[in-house]
This record gives C-alpha cells, structure tokens and sequence, in this order.
C-alpha cells in the first residue's frame, strides 16, 4: 500500500478493490465514468504497485493515458516498468506530446529504449517526435512545449480555416483551439483569435485578421521566464520559434500554472533551509528527507560555531560587563529577522521577474535607508525598554544610560547590517548562477550573526571603554 495506517480514510471509490479482487474483468466498465484524477489519486494512495499495475493494464488505453499522466513521478515510471513495452507503447501514442517527453525523460535507458523501438514500429513520427522532445532540457520552453496545434495557410479562407478548425479540434485540447497560428513553410507568420476568424468574412484569406506583432519564446528559454511571459501578456498558449522562425510548438497555460506551482514549493522549502523536495511530502522517502535537511543544518551549525567563536573572543568584557549578556539574542535575533525580511523580499522578486540583476544598485540603495529606519524604530524601542525596567526594577546598575545607548547604536549598525546582508547575498548568488532561493532565511540569520556580535561589541568598548570595560 502507498499510504496506510490505524486511521485510514474511507476510499474514493469503495467499489474498485471488490471488483479488482472478484471481477478484474469489469473494471473497464467500472471505471468509464470516473475522471481520470480519481483513478490517478486511488492508485497512488490506496493500492499496492501490483493492484495498480493491473488497474492500468484493464483501462482502455487513451484512458489509462490520462491516468498516467496524472500519477506522481515515481509512481508512473513504477508502474511502466510492471507493463510489457508493447502496451507501454500504446498507452504513452495516447499522452500529449509534452508528457510523453517528461516520462521518456523519467525512464532508465534501457526500457527507455525498448519503448522507443516499440513505439517505431507503429508510429515512427510519433517516436522520433519523442526523442527530440525529451534532448530539450526538461526546464525549458522546448522540454515542456507540445508539438499539437492548430496552423494555418496565410491563403486560407475563413470558411475555409473554421472547416479545418472544426476538423482538427477534435484531436486538440480545449486550450488549444482559442489560439490558432498562421504558419508559411513551417515558419510561424502571426497569430489569430478564434474570435477574430469566426468574425471575418468567408471569402477573406484570413491573413488580413492575423496579428503578426507575434509574442513568442525560444526554445532555451527557462521555464520560470515562459511562465512570466504568459502571465505577463494574459495568453492561453506561447509559441516556442527558433533563430529561423520555425515554429516548434506551444506551452500551454496549463502547464504554466504546474511550474508554477512546482516553482513555489521549490523556493519555499529553499528558503527553509533544505534541499528542495522532487516529490510531495508524503510520497517522499523518509531517508530522502533526512540526507535533504541534513546537509545544510550541518552548513548552518558550523556557521552558528563561528557565533560562538565570537563571543569566546570577548569573554573578557562579558566578565566585567555581565549586563551586555543580556542583550546579545535581542542584538542578533534583530539583525538575523532583518536580514531575513531582505532575503525573502528580494528573493521572491527576483522568482516573479520584478528585480533582474542590473537592479543591484537600485535596491543596495533602498534596503540601505529602509535598514537605517528599521534600525531607529528598533532603536528607540530597546532604548525606551531599558530605561523603563531601570526604573521600575532597577535591573542594568547605575551605568544604566550607557548601557542604553550601546544597545540602541547597535541595533541600528545591526540591523543596516542584517538587511544590506540579506538584500544583496540573493544577487551574489544570481550571479554565480546559482537559485537565489539558496540565500535561505536561515543562511542570512547565521552569516548576519557574527559581524553583529562583532558590532554590538565594539560600541561597547568604545562607550563603555574605562567605565565598565
């Protein structure tokens, strides 16, 4: 079973385990008018590898397409490995172009292979599609294009254009069809709306509807700058058109809001302080999770080890001053929420294109005046609070104003310090091409730290230098 326990909840389809057990032969029947998402979420959540082996193997083929579709990664490539080549073959014709690709790509070589030259048996355009679908990097506009939809001649009537719209629509997604491209020798030459050909004169070449100011992506293009450009221009679809204008294919809205989604818990859990997940929490090996955590908490205790290496260096004025003790978590909690606040703002930006990297003036300079007024307010607030104890409980000794006063100067030092820190190190990282997500909240907090002890320190020795130091 994929999820057990003393608490299970009752099934999505109570009727699919009696039938799998008694009745195998049903299941086709059974199932016709379940949405494939349902069928996808019981097996992953509810059977045994085998049962859903078997459930698949049932399905009527474009059905059981869909399912596959649906399954989370490891699932899917378990599942095709239980499966002969031959009916692997069958199911993955029945897939649309750009899931097709991304199981290719999930498979090991060798039944990667065996699929293929199965597949070339029956459908050769369909395999050699496949293989130059899966060379593309899967993060890119061509790794998650599809090759399906809907071109046009420049010459072609409306009356014309809706009869073969009307034609090919079957075969398409909805999604596909609000968009149609007007393609002259493979090369894609504008645009037109649905909308606009159901509008246009019958006899009319529906060049004279099309938009030609065409918005399109390459094929290198990163995923996260396809998803930007949709969103950005409110499409349905963006076509993927090499250096000579050959049109590729299309990403689709749909598989944007997956990215999306995908890219979101990928800079979160980054951000946390981990390695990102491949998989859903729950579908994730527990050893995985573990190795995942495990090495940047063991980054981030080392850099915690140099905190504590600077607070060794001065034992000497903790021992003659013990009251600035007090004050070293609110002086590094300060600079490490600061500095975190940066991190996230500047981070999540940079994921939704707002701040590109030619920007790291522009912000150095606002993170700058909005670190020296965070700094003041909590300035003025520590400051306050210890005159107030002082008054009321007597707690800091009569050097009790000086001891104020370090506070609130290093807090400001501290906090310009923690957010400068925290806005900056994501374009450091940028530039080293590596994810900015990887300048998580816990990473800026540890690195902000230690220069703050040093700060918080040194006002210290010079305010206090020859009264308690």
């Amino acid at each position: 079973m994929h999820n057990s326990g003393p608490m299970e909840q009752p099934s999505k389809l109570p009727f699919l385990k009696p039938t799998l057990e008694h009745a195998p032969e049903q299941l086709e029947d059974a199932l016709s008018e379940v949405h494939p998402e349902d069928i996808a979420a019981v097996l992953a959540e509810e059977l045994s590898i085998e049962q859903a082996a078997l459930v698949v193997a049932h399905l009527p083929i474009e059905q059981a397409a869909a399912v596959l579709e649906r399954l989370p990664e490891e699932l899917r490539v378990t599942l095709i490995t239980q499966l002969r080549p031959q009916t692997s073959a069958e199911m993955i014709t029945e897939m649309s172009a750009d899931d097709r690709a991304d199981l290719m790509n999930e498979l090991p070589d060798t039944l990667r292979e065996s699929i293929l030259s199965e597949l070339s048996k029956f459908e050769p355009e369909v395999a050699e599609e496949t293989r130059v679908l899966a060379s593309y990097g899967e993060d890119t506009a061509a790794g998650i294009m599809t090759t399906e939809y809907i071109a046009l001649g420049p010459g072609m009537s409306c009356e014309k254009a809706i009869a073969e719209v009307r034609r090919l629509a079957r075969e398409q997604e909805p999604e596909l069809i609000y968009t149609l491209y007007v393609v002259e020798t493979g090369r894609l030459v504008g645009v037109l709306s649905l909308r606009d050909l159901i509008l246009g004169e019958p006899s009319a070449p529906i060049a004279i509807y099309m938009n030609d100011g065409i918005v399109k992506v390459a094929p290198e293009t990163d995923q996260e700058e396809v998803a930007r450009t949709i969103a950005k221009y409110d499409l349905a679809a963006v076509p993927v058109v090499d250096e000579s204008g050959q049109m590729l294919g299309v990403v689709t809205v749909d598989d944007v809001v997956d990215i999306v989604m995908e890219e979101a818990d990928e800079d979160a859990q980054k951000m946390g302080g981990m390695e990102a997940l491949d998989m859903p929490y729950l579908e994730t090996r527990l050893g995985d999770m573990i190795r995942k955590r495990a090495g940047w908490l063991a980054v981030l205790f080392l850099g915690e080890m140099l905190t504590a290496s600077a607070m060794s260096r001065y034992e000497d004025e903790i021992a003659k001053a013990v009251v600035l003790a007090l004050f070293v978590p609110l002086i590094i909690s300060s600079g490490g929420n600061s500095g975190s606040q940066a991190a996230t703002l500047v981070i999540r930006a940079m994921a939704v294109g707002h701040v590109r990297l030619s920007d790291f003036w522009r912000i150095a300079r606002r993170e700058f005046v909005a670190g020296l007024a965070l700094g003041l307010i909590l300035a003025t607030i520590g400051a306050i609070r210890i005159l107030a104890w002082e008054a009321m409980f007597h707690s800091y000794g009569p050097h009790y104003r000086s001891v104020a006063l370090v506070v609130a100067i290093s807090l400001v030092g501290v906090v310009m310090w923690g957010t400068l820190a925290g806005s900056m190190l994501p374009f450091a990282i940028r530039k080293c091409g590596f994810d900015p997500a990887s300048a998580s909240a816990p990473f800026v907090a540890t690195l902000v730290d230690v220069l703050g002890l040093v700060i918080y320190f040194t006002v210290a020795q010079i305010i206090l230098g020859g009264v308690l130091l």
